[in-house]
């Protein structure tokens, strides 16, 4: 990556923003069903509304159901306590982001405490990778690949569709509002519930490829080798399914080798004449923090 050293340090971390919830398993399992009213919002009623008008969520909603799942994913498992990790994390993740039609998200990464293989997303610009993922990463082109890979899925706001299809609830931004309405525990509840469930089942399998797509489109623009995003899917690929450390990440999206398939289909030689740079081995980059 080119000029990563002029960028901002200071991000703001998402333990800064973000109060940890109580704790959970990060197994996250999933949950019962709803119940039929949540925050005198009736499920049965809303969703003979799915042929009416919706009110989408504005982008202040979408920060605050964003915060909202960070702080379940944080609950399970804390930030690694590396504050030169944390910094370089959130210097990458900016960077990238700035390449997109929404830089002015308030954007927040971070590296969570955890041996096994995985990213996550909230709504509203908070990113997660484990430290197990971090730790194998070959370059920087691979993890600007995984970090814009987990941007398209903010961009394209895939957390709340699924939201909205796994609750039925067509009205989302009024069933938003019931839950941060202070006092109404059982929507807020509901809505973590809800949360609860789609990270531990993950999204649909065109989510995953349209957030594929783009991750390689923003790396690219970032001025990384848009096959980083391909090279971890390859490493993927050679990794058991039952290897506890990437069980819950093949459970949550499509096998590696149909990502690879998609991508190989899209990306062809379109990106072979651009100067993407594979950039320094994540471990340099790092010391550069650690001065």
């Amino acid at each position: 990556m080119r000029h990563l050293s002029k960028l901002m340090l200071g991000a703001v971390l998402a333990a800064t923003a973000i109060s940890a919830s109580a704790q959970l398993p990060f197994s996250l399992p999933g949950l019962g069903k709803l119940g039929d009213k949540l925050g005198g919002l009736n499920i049965g009623n809303t969703v003979s509304n799915l042929t009416k008008a919706s009110r989408e969520p504005d982008e202040a909603e979408e920060v605050r159901i964003g915060q909202e799942f960070a702080s379940t994913l944080l609950g399970a498992k804390p930030l690694v306590a590396d504050p030169a990790l944390q910094r370089y994390i959130n210097t990458l993740g900016r960077w990238l982001a700035m390449q997109t039609e929404r830089p002015d998200l308030p954007w927040t990464f971070g590296v969570i405490e955890d041996a096994g293989f995985n990213a996550f997303a909230t709504p509203g610009g908070h990113v997660f990778v484990t430290r197990g993922l971090i730790a194998r990463m070959r370059n920087e082109a691979e993890l600007a690949g995984v970090l814009a890979h987990e941007i398209g899925h903010v961009l394209k706001r895939h957390h709340l569709r699924a939201v909205q299809k796994n609750a039925g609830v067509a009205l989302l931004g009024d069933f938003i509002n019931a839950a941060n309405k202070s006092g109404n525990n059982e929507a807020r509840n509901a809505l973590m519930n809800v949360g609860r469930k789609l990270y531990a089942s993950g999204l649909d399998k065109e989510d995953e490829f349209e957030a594929d797509r783009l991750g390689v489109v923003i790396a690219a623009r970032a001025g990384f080798d848009a096959f980083g995003l391909p090279a971890v899917l390859q490493t993927l690929q050679a990794q058991s399914a039952s290897d506890g450390e990437f069980s819950l990440l093949f459970k949550t999206h499509p096998a590696p080798a149909a990502r690879i398939g998609m991508l190989d289909r899209l990306m062809g030689d379109r990106f072979d004449t651009l100067p993407g740079s594979l950039g320094q081995p994540v471990s340099v980059r790092l010391a550069d923090f650690r001065k």
